[in-house]
């Protein structure tokens, strides 16, 4: 072997140790930090008015007198849309169901004191996304009294409520603000920590919660979403 294949033996196996010590520093560190992680949450809210509201109109009569009641009803509910179409609502917007009838008398654990024996009931249910109407509207309902007309009290079961329907356009903005608030605090602890931030090794869809605002502004939306991400860290 002459000197020249010699040195060039030399040089491949010089940089063949090279290598191999660089392979197994990556290694060590590898090791060394792949356990090195921090997971954060990361957080976005926003404050909307609802766009669709539901809300039902129960109204009652009594009486002994089966086919007057019918009559007496059907004439109630349709001063009600009448006042509906008057301040703005469309016929698309108001439903009637059907009335509902309560014999007292054939109830026999019910002793019927009261005089009469039948109760109806009609609901009309307005179903909008004109959300400010329709919360004029309601306070204008001393109109129907004038008209001798009362709105009764639905109970749990017949409560106005509102929703936020246009939630799915703004998920893409939010989880991009809570991604960038977690980046935010995983990039703080990795400076407390005298390392530097990564990848993300882990993170969930988010979970989004819509909720009232308050107890007195159901009309009002909270949307809030919460986002885990999982970074790794390097010295």
């Amino acid at each position: 072997m002459n000197i020249h294949s010699k040195f060039y033996a030399a040089a491949v196996i010089a940089l063949s140790i090279a290598f191999l010590g660089i392979c197994i520093k990556w290694g060590i560190d590898d090791f060394v930090n792949k356990d090195r992680n921090v997971t954060v949450k990361g957080l976005a809210e926003k404050e909307v008015e609802a766009d669709k509201v539901t809300w039902p109109i129960p109204t009652k009569e009594l009486g002994n007198d089966l086919p007057e009641l019918y009559k007496r009803i059907n004439l109630t509910t349709d001063k009600v849309k009448a006042f509906l179409k008057q301040h703005g609502l469309k016929d698309e917007e108001i439903s009637v169901n059907a009335p509902v009838v309560i014999d007292l008398n054939a109830d026999q654990y019910n002793q019927n004191l009261r005089g009469y024996r039948y109760n109806i009931t009609s609901i009309i249910t307005v179903t909008s996304n004109q959300v400010k109407l329709v919360r004029e509207i309601m306070a204008k309902q001393g109109e129907l009294l004038k008209q001798g007309v009362a709105i009764v009290d639905g109970g749990y079961d017949n409560r106005t409520t509102y929703e936020y329907v246009s939630f799915q356009k703004m998920k893409p903005e939010m989880m991009q603000e809570a991604i960038r608030n977690a980046e935010a605090t995983a990039r703080q602890f990795a400076e407390n920590s005298h390392s530097t931030l990564n990848k993300i090794t882990k993170a969930d869809q988010g979970q989004f919660t819509i909720m009232d605002r308050d107890l007195n502004t159901p009309y009002i939306k909270k949307v809030r979403v919460v986002t885990t991400v999982t970074y790794s860290l390097k010295n």
